[in-house]
């Protein structure tokens, strides 16, 4: 606890002074340079912060584009700002991107305009960067599914090397996720019906397993035991899609709710993951 509390102030510490320049360093010659609020749209909700590191890699571009959660009618990307750090540091050769996107409402639907600004994002990055960066979509809950049905669906160019999935529901329609309530909204609102194919319907389009093939982004998933929000029937339907359709997957559970996933030792054991998984995809 007392080692966790000294890391924290370290971060905040970091955070305040960082906020003074466009430099953010993290110890053990680990820097980034940063760009807060950078906008990829019109909308006051399409903004970014990017980080890129200070040393030079001579491999492949690869960038981790961090979407938070909130139901996709709330939230911010202050939310995963501290994880985000926390993963700078352990891959501190790679480009982080933490986005915001527009938030659904009763007037306003999810999809497809959260996909689209994914899309936006990976646009400015290639601009950016003048390459085109290999992406690893990194997302929790709402996020977690942006990023599936992103890399799954709407990822015609097939910039996305992988998937790291937090709590995410990957099955709109299973029994389980029903007792959400905010369900009616997912329903209604998650998606524009005018913008569905022919005899599909809404929840099926929005779900990521229906769009699962054998050509699908490796995925690496991470559900809570006690989740209350996203049960774990839907690790369950994913793997069983995923194995199906060959696709390179992993998946594990830890001990806690929907909102337990960053807290120690929950993050340590999903960075450690992470980094293992990415290593095997990179030998495909």
């Amino acid at each position: 606890m007392k080692k966790r509390l000294v890391f924290i102030i370290c971060f905040i510490f970091l955070l305040l002074t960082a906020c003074k320049e466009n430099k953010i360093s993290l110890g053990n010659n680990i820097s980034f340079n940063k760009e807060e609020n950078l906008h990829y749209g019109n909308n006051a909700e399409q903004i970014m912060d990017l980080y890129i590191p200070n040393k030079k890699s001579s491999g492949k571009k690869e960038v981790f584009i961090m979407i938070h959660g909130g139901g996709w009618r709330g939230g911010n990307k202050s939310q995963l700002t501290f994880f985000t750090l926390s993963m700078m540091q352990r891959f501190p050769d790679r480009i982080f991107v933490n986005m915001n996107y527009r938030l659904a409402s009763a007037t306003q639907y999810a999809i497809p305009n959260q996909t689209e600004d994914i899309k936006s994002v990976i646009t400015l990055l290639k601009k950016k960067l003048n390459d085109k960066p290999e992406v690893i979509l990194m997302g929790n809950s709402a996020g977690g599914h942006l990023s599936m049905l992103y890399a799954y669906h709407f990822d015609a160019d097939k910039n996305v090397k992988a998937v790291i999935n937090i709590v995410g529901p990957a099955d709109l329609s299973d029994e389980g996720f029903k007792s959400y309530e905010e369900y009616s909204f997912v329903e209604k609102h998650l998606v524009d019906a005018k913008t569905l194919p022919v005899k599909t319907s809404a929840v099926n389009f929005v779900s990521p397993v229906h769009w699962i093939n054998t050509n699908s982004s490796p995925t690496l998933s991470y559900y809570g035991k006690t989740d209350r929000v996203v049960p774990l029937s839907q690790n369950k339907i994913l793997d069983s899609v995923l194995s199906k359709n060959n696709v390179v997957h992993e998946s594990y559970e830890f001990n806690g709710g929907h909102l337990d996933w960053d807290k120690q030792p929950n993050n340590t054991f999903l960075m450690d993951k992470i980094e293992d998984f990415l290593k095997k995809t990179d030998k495909k």
